[in-house]
């Protein structure tokens, strides 16, 4: 656990669940995230990271896991009052780093902010080459497969680099 002036970054608990729900369902309506419900919440909710100020959860972030090497970063959201204060970045090098203890070598993103993920090691890859078995996902958001403008972005551990 991460902690810095009432900040603290932890993985989430089940009592955490209606929170991320509101941040996740927050940036969903915006057409910034993929909807999730509660059900899947608690159904991956070993999968969460959170960051709470005072208590109250302020940005989430999920490592998913696919099989032994794959996983993906999901459902980053930071609430606008919390943005560009670097709680994106922590929960992303949390996830990260549990790849790395999981030993799980190659983490991919779907993200609308592919600068934020090339400061933090990604590079961008063509959608095609990652497994039919992550669309499953996609079929649930209103932009696909037409409209669907999210850049695939991989990470990949290189003992040197971290």
């Amino acid at each position: 656990m991460f902690e810095e002036q009432n900040l603290a970054i932890e993985k989430a608990k089940i009592g955490d669940v209606k929170g991320i729900y509101e941040i996740i369902s927050h940036f969903s309506q915006k057409g910034l995230l993929l909807p999730r419900s509660l059900s899947e919440i608690y159904d991956f909710l070993r999968d969460f990271f959170l960051c709470r100020k005072g208590g109250i959860i302020v940005a989430t972030c999920a490592l998913h896991i696919y099989w032994e090497n794959l996983a993906e970063i999901r459902s980053l959201a930071v609430k606008e009052d919390y943005q560009r204060q670097g709680l994106g970045t922590r929960l992303v090098r949390a996830c990260l780093d549990e790849a790395i203890y999981l030993g799980i070598k190659r983490v991919f993103t779907l993200t609308y902010k592919p600068s934020f993920f090339k400061r933090l090691g990604f590079h961008e890859i063509e959608k095609n080459t990652l497994p039919p078995k992550i669309w499953v996902d996609c079929i649930k958001c209103p932009k696909y497969p037409d409209l669907c403008n999210e850049i695939a972005m991989m990470w990949e551990y290189e003992k040197d680099n971290r």
